[in-house]
């Protein structure tokens, strides 16, 4: 058995907590409070049992986080340890935030027999630059109470499907402006991510090449997924872009019957006390082919750590990549143990909540992007080019794939 199983819990930590001398240690993560609340809860559980070392979470702004990462490191004060979306990994590898993972404590063969695959993306020429305590996919989640008071007994299970129940389900007031939208549009939300992996497979294409260096959605598939997406405001009228400013607000205030998003929701959501709302598989073609959409964010060992900080650095990781650590991130954050055995529990495939989500990670598809920010905004201007100015989705598709084939270019340049 491999040290990465010996150390898989809390408590396999105990029997090292003298070998070393007292050090400190800094955790960096974005603010999300799901997420600052479970490793409030790991970090207590870690500290209790390895009394010599203090590890320290330090929080920032979404926005800022990055920005914070790169000032620190060029100060030599970066963390020992962050979380980063795996679509960051070639910018914080090429700009020295981060080094490898030590292969004697994590085998590379044993993370791929052990994880799931998606953890395949924070590897670089043989070497993991991180790994996931949870992983995440996209779901629909829908209103029971509006579906209720309009009869309609259950969650859409095809395209055609989600805009005849849209269509029903959304209320506009006298003046012609919506009181409940049947779906949310929020393209800088998750619904960028639908698009790409999701709805341009369902028309027949692939978003990019095999490798991801290309792209590969200026064709008619790709035209006809933005034509469905634009068309549910256009045509449809179940919904509109910026309503209650995100998707996820309209539909916590009761205000929107359905919308997409993904596992990392579900803490949120849970706060919800005015209806209730199931989870659903993303809707299939009129063929039936389903696809989604499978990222995480990965915990890295930052490059200043070395000495003591790197072994406490490398001990901190270890639990939080554990098998007792994923169960903590999955009661309070809702995300899926990114370990294989953890998630497929029969317990948890047949639980309401959750199983959609798993059920949808063996068809799922994990970009691989070179800059996750910039990509994104490429898909909402393709998308506001279309919604807001009139633009044809030929050209705006054209457009898009231009723009985003550069920033791939100059990525890999």
């Amino acid at each position: 058995m491999t040290r990465l199983h010996l150390l898989a819990g809390a408590s396999a930590f105990a029997c090292l907590a003298g070998s070393a001398q007292a050090v400190e240690i800094e955790y960096w993560q974005y603010i999300y409070d799901t997420r600052v609340e479970a490793m409030d809860q790991l970090i207590a559980a870690f500290e209790e049992a390895n009394p010599d070392i203090t590890v320290n979470q330090v929080t920032f702004p979404y926005a800022d986080y990055q920005t914070r990462i790169v000032a620190a490191n060029m100060a030599g004060q970066g963390p020992d340890v962050m979380q980063l979306f795996y679509g960051w990994a070639d910018k914080f590898i090429e700009g020295g935030l981060i080094q490898p993972l030590p292969e004697d404590v994590f085998p590379p063969e044993q993370i791929e027999e052990e994880f799931f695959p998606i953890v395949s993306a924070m590897e670089r020429d043989g070497q993991y630059y991180g790994l996931p305590t949870a992983v995440r996919s996209l779901a629909l989640f829908w209103n029971k109470d509006l579906f209720a008071e309009a009869g309609i007994e259950g969650p859409p299970e095809t395209l055609d499907e989600l805009i005849e129940i849209g269509q029903q389900l959304t209320q506009k007031n006298d003046a012609g402006n919506f009181e409940v939208v049947g779906m949310t549009l929020d393209m800088a939300g998750q619904d960028h991510q639908w698009w790409r992996e999701v709805l341009v497979r369902q028309m027949g294409g692939q978003p990019y090449s095999d490798d991801y260096s290309e792209v590969t959605y200026d064709d008619e598939a790709g035209t006809e997924a933005l034509q469905f997406y634009t068309d549910l405001a256009n045509v449809h009228e179940i919904g509109t872009p910026g309503f209650m400013d995100e998707g996820q607000a309209a539909f916590r205030a009761g205000r929107a019957a359905m919308t997409i998003d993904g596992t990392f929701r579900l803490g949120s959501f849970s706060e919800i006390e005015d209806f209730e709302w199931g989870v659903a598989e993303l809707p299939a073609n009129a063929e039936g082919l389903q696809s989604n959409y499978a990222s995480y964010f990965a915990n890295a060992i930052g490059a200043g750590a070395e000495g003591e900080e790197y072994d406490a650095a490398v001990k901190f990781l270890e639990y939080i990549s554990s098998e007792e650590a994923m169960a903590v991130w999955l009661d309070v954050v809702g995300e899926l143990p990114a370990r294989r055995e953890a998630a497929m529990t029969d317990e948890n495939m047949a639980d309401p909540i959750y199983g959609p989500f798993l059920a949808a990670l063996p068809y799922a598809h994990t970009t691989l992007f070179v800059d996750e920010a910039a990509q994104r905004q490429v898909a909402i201007d393709m998308a506001n080019r279309v919604l807001l100015e009139d633009q044809s989705p030929a050209d705006s598709i054209a457009a898009a794939a231009e723009e985003e084939q550069e920033i791939i270019d100059d990525a890999r340049d």
